[in-house]
């Protein structure tokens, strides 16, 4: 294993404390131990709060998206582990401006049980909470178990949106509406060409042949849906695409939101290489690319491989991605 890290039972905090040296006008604690962090500007009276959380080796994921017109809080939890239902509420109660809190998350047991326990003791100090769980992943369950999908890079249109509306002072019921639309029109498939390895740990989290690739693969290195040898840039591409519309059936002349994402160790040259046929299949189906993110997004360490993700839009959700946000992290997509 080769690493650029210190102690690795420290890796979380040491980044932590990083992330709070670096960028102190944009994230503050929330907690004695660090793991509940938010925005600078925290608690927006009289504005709806957004706490998303997770295991932390997706950075930007999660961490990346507190910030303007995003999420206003985040619980940390270890490498690919849940954050406890104290953090949540420690974040929750950051965030808390009188408006309510919306919980976003991905579909994942842990983060379910442990943000559903820190619903319960918000309510009990009067704070209201409203849930988005998020899934996004079709690779993980079929369209008639959608609601047993995982949660994937679709977060960030889902934080994009609901922060938006957040925002600009729309109810909690109205930003959780929002954020649900959000999640129902995103479909995301990725590919995986290597492992991540786990710093405590020291070993990878799967192995892969080399000359093979994993579709479907999810963020944590889940079993995705087939494993075969590698193809070229544009089939994998078309692959991907083919499942996420067909999944999505979208009305000829829609607008899409097309972003595709970097694992952690996939080249931005080769991310272009996938949007290249990700846009001609999009446009072949009679669609339009009306958005368009590329980079890193939703990492998984140091995984090689990518995933693309698409938003149905319309002029509600094509508002929300229009309207201003800043993290160190987030960047905002061009506009066709």
């Amino acid at each position: 294993m080769k690493k650029i890290i210190n102690n690795p039972e420290s890796f979380v905090d040491e980044i932590i404390e990083a992330l709070l040296k670096a960028h102190p006008q944009w994230i503050k604690s929330a907690n004695d131990d660090h793991r509940a962090l938010v925005r600078a500007d925290a608690p927006k009276q009289g504005r709806v709060g957004i706490v998303t959380g997770g295991g932390s080796g997706h950075l930007p994921g999660f961490l990346g998206y507190v910030g303007e017109g995003l999420c206003g809080g985040v619980a940390v939890g270890n490498v690919f582990s849940s954050p406890s239902s104290e953090q949540i509420l420690e974040a929750t109660k950051g965030v808390n401006g009188g408006a309510g809190v919306l919980y976003v998350y991905g579909n994942y047991g842990g983060d379910v049980l442990n943000f559903d326990l820190a619903s319960d003791l918000a309510d009990a100090e009067g704070i209201d909470i409203k849930t988005v769980v998020l899934t996004d992943d079709v690779a993980s369950a079929p369209k008639d178990r959608a609601e047993d999908r995982r949660g994937v890079a679709g977060m960030v249109f889902a934080f994009k949106c609901a922060g938006a509306a957040a925002e600009r002072g729309d109810s909690l019921e109205e930003v959780a509406r929002l954020c649900a639309k959000a999640n129902a029109n995103c479909r995301t498939m990725g590919v995986g060409l290597s492992p991540t390895i786990l710093p405590a740990a020291g070993k990878p989290t799967f192995t892969l042949p080399d000359g093979e690739m994993e579709i479907g693969i999810g963020i944590h290195g889940e079993p995705g849906t087939h494993r075969g040898k590698l193809e070229s840039a544009d089939e994998i591409a078309q692959h991907l695409m083919r499942k996420m519309l067909d999944d999505l059936a979208a009305p000829k002349g829609a607008r899409l939101a097309l972003l595709v994402n970097g694992l952690g160790a996939t080249p931005l040259e080769e991310l272009y290489l996938l949007y290249r046929q990700a846009a001609r299949t999009i446009e072949g189906d009679g669609l339009q690319v009306a958005y368009t993110y590329i980079g890193e997004y939703v990492t998984s360490l140091e995984m090689a491989g990518a995933s693309l993700t698409v938003m149905l839009l319309d002029d509600e959700l094509e508002a929300l991605l229009d309207a201003p946000a800043q993290s160190p992290f987030f960047r905002a997509g061009t506009k066709a």
